[in-house]
């Protein structure tokens, strides 16, 4: 019986270890013999938050693991792509902190054998240059701009809102390309419309916060107070919000018009208060499809060798108090 001991305590190892076919520090609950990596800037965000559940939610559907790993700068980077390959990943899908670190993230990539999509931000080389060689699915940020203009005029004109009596307050990032890509293009589908140039009046924001757009909005009320109606434009639903609060002070909700970009919790607050703001929508981005579709070609690549398309690119979808509901059901996120 002695000798019987060892040899069933091995086997009652061997088959626990059998039965863990999931790599440590996924949590799909996939027992799989392929794991990818879902490499994101900040694991605490809501947008990433939901990108790495609906990338689960393939892994669930498709038989295969999900390890998410939450990555602030290019060491951290680095140091997820040490950790997928010691875990066995042939692939990740990464939202880098850092597009200007592509060359080296894609070097290291390669040196550890793990197939690299990008996600959201496209990696570029040191001349600045999109990396074609990776496999992108991101956020058309000027076409979103565009259709925020487009929104905008038509919500005024529908208020019989007249242009000289009308001003935009657009604010801007200049230092970062895609939020100044969403605010051009909102500018450029104004003027396309019909508004005069010299009634948009551009700010920077310097930094990405509800108050920090509320202060930046400041000057340019004082300077334009004969502004009977406001439409604003933001890089996303903070800079709107925050311009909005500001405006309410001195306009009232009906004469302004708020249009942010992102759809997150800040935008369905609004949307479900009694009392009508002056935050009037804001551009649904798909999470869903950002999250399930990049980690299904992920998977398909390493499974099948399929390569994925070189540039898939996503538009969102207006939401307002009218339709939020309906949209965000559209998308898995109620």
């Amino acid at each position: 019986m002695k000798k019987i001991r060892p040899l069933l305590l091995t086997s009652l190892c061997a088959f626990a270890v059998w039965g863990c076919g999931q790599k440590p520090g996924n949590a799909t609950g996939v027992a799989s013999s392929i794991s990818i990596g879902y490499i994101v800037k900040d694991g605490t965000a809501e947008w990433f938050r939901n990108e790495i559940k609906f990338a689960k939610d393939a892994g669930l559907k498709d038989g295969f693991n999900v390890i998410e790993i939450s990555a602030a700068d290019g060491g951290q980077v680095m140091n997820a792509l040490d950790t997928l390959a010691t875990k066995g990943c042939k692939a990740t899908v990464l939202c880098t902190p850092d597009v200007k670190l592509g060359t080296a993230i894609v070097a290291s990539a390669k040196e550890k054998n793990i197939k690299l999509i990008s996600v959201d931000d496209r990696l570029v080389n040191a001349e600045g240059k999109p990396i074609l060689e990776v496999p992108h699915l991101g956020i058309s940020a000027s076409e979103i701009g565009r259709n925020v203009g487009k929104a905008l005029w038509a919500e005024a004109q529908k208020r019989g809102w007249k242009p000289e009596e009308t001003g935009v307050l657009a604010l801007t990032q200049e230092q970062l390309p895609t939020a100044q890509e969403r605010v051009v293009g909102a500018m450029d589908a104004l003027k396309a419309g019909g508004f005069p140039a010299a009634r948009i009046f551009a700010v920077a924001q310097p930094e990405q916060t509800v108050a920090s757009a509320y202060g930046a909005a400041e000057p340019v009320l004082q300077q334009h107070a004969d502004c009977k109606h406001w439409l604003v434009i933001g890089m996303n639903d903070d800079a709107v919000l925050g311009a909005v609060r500001r405006l309410e002070k001195d306009v009232k909700a009906t004469d302004l018009i708020g249009i942010g970009i992102n759809g997150d919790a800040a935008a369905v607050a609004e949307f479900k208060k009694t009392d009508l703001t002056g935050f009037f929508g804001s551009i649904q981005l798909e999470a869903r499809k950002h999250g399930e579709e990049t980690a299904h070609l992920a998977y398909l690549w390493v499974k099948e060798g399929k390569v994925p398309p070189a540039e898939t690119l996503t538009v969102g979808t207006l939401m307002t108090r009218e339709n939020y509901q309906k949209v965000r059901e559209e998308q898995g996120l109620n």
